[in-house]
């Protein structure tokens, strides 16, 4: 019995020291449970190895009962947790309409004072509905500062939940949010930095069934996600809803991102993504690393062009694709082109067409 006690210890700490998911973890003592149980039930009473581990199944069907409760107890408490937030979300007021109460001046005045927002870009930011698919690396930043600037109604779509290696850079997240799902931790942070914003969080996965519904009830889209489904699935239905998708990505020291929005002539993500590549020409950020503050960069520079939209200042990135190369501090920018026959915007109108 010691023996299977001490083996679970060395796999959880060769498990931490590697790095590996807490959830990973788990996964392997629960099959050297199984493994045990197994031995317990199959082999004779005298035999050495069951011996070994403890002489009965008893023991161990008992410590698994209990395991099981503790597991269920967990789950149900995190239903519970979820569905409270839900009906939390959803009694919560709309933005706030009207003249801007003096806390709410005084907080964005140097936004006021920029002529390209002055007070009618901050009024537009407050009506302004946006939605964040993903709140890990680049979600983390981009809603950080749609909140911190005022964006009155904050979606946030994700369906997993806060790991300890979230936290190099995923800096919305706390240590003591570990195994609550990015959706609330996120909401619990924006809505700490400023109150007056409305923050909605759905704690699932974007599938084709909600997809276009989703979208199509927010004025801008922006993809933070890691994988080619989402992002192909998020841009389909932002070219149906005619909705601007602001969308970026990560690998190791690079980033990239830009604006896509056919409504307007701008290609669409499948214009110049039309296949996804091969798994290992585009590695995870879990298989490849990425420097920590690199999604910050990134994710910033995405809020930065959701405010352009929103306010009509300057140029947003239109047809075009900024790369940030972080270690060697090179920024550079390329033109991009709409395709006639691109399967998700070619039979969209042009504008002026």
């Amino acid at each position: 019995m010691v023996l299977v006690f001490a083996l679970a210890a060395v796999l959880w700490g060769v498990g931490a020291a590697m790095k590996t998911p807490r959830r990973a973890r788990w996964l392997m003592i629960g099959i050297l449970y199984v493994l045990v149980l197994a031995v317990q039930i199959a082999l004779p009473p005298d035999h050495p190895v069951r011996l070994a581990t403890g002489e009965s199944p008893a023991f161990w069907l008992i410590l698994g009962g209990f395991a099981g409760l503790v597991v269920a107890y967990r789950f149900g408490l995190r239903r519970l947790r979820a569905r409270a937030q839900d009906r939390e979300t959803a009694a919560q007021p709309p933005a706030q309409a009207g003249a801007f109460t003096d806390t709410e001046l005084n907080r964005y005045a140097r936004h006021i004072v920029l002529r390209e927002i002055g007070g009618p870009g901050q009024k537009a930011l407050r009506e302004a509905r946006v939605l964040v698919v993903g709140a890990g690396g680049l979600g983390a930043p981009v809603l950080q500062y749609l909140a911190a600037a005022g964006v009155g109604t904050i979606g946030v779509i994700d369906d997993d939940v806060v790991e300890n290696a979230n936290l190099q850079r995923q800096v919305i997240h706390t240590d003591a949010r570990i195994g609550t799902p990015k959706v609330f931790s996120a909401q619990t942070a924006m809505q700490a930095q400023n109150p007056f914003v409305t923050v909605r969080p759905y704690h699932r996965r974007l599938t084709p069934d909600i997809a276009d519904t989703l979208i199509a009830d927010y004025d801008i889209v922006i993809d933070g996600t890691d994988n080619f489904d989402t992002r192909y699935l998020v841009n389909a239905a932002a070219v149906r809803a005619g909705v601007p998708l602001i969308s970026g990505a990560l690998t190791q020291w690079e980033g990239q991102l830009s604006v896509f929005d056919p409504a307007r002539n701008a290609p669409c993500y499948r214009c110049i993504f039309d296949k996804a590549p091969a798994p290992e020409l585009a590695p995870s950020c879990a298989e490849a690393g990425v420097a920590g503050p690199l999604p910050g960069v990134v994710g910033s520079m995405m809020a930065i062009e959701a405010i352009k939209l929103i306010t009509g200042a300057g140029a947003p990135l239109r047809g075009q694709m900024a790369i940030y190369d972080a270690l060697y501090g090179e920024n550079r920018t390329i033109t991009l082109a709409r395709r006639a026959d691109c399967p998700d915007c070619g039979t969209a109108p042009m504008a002026g067409g």
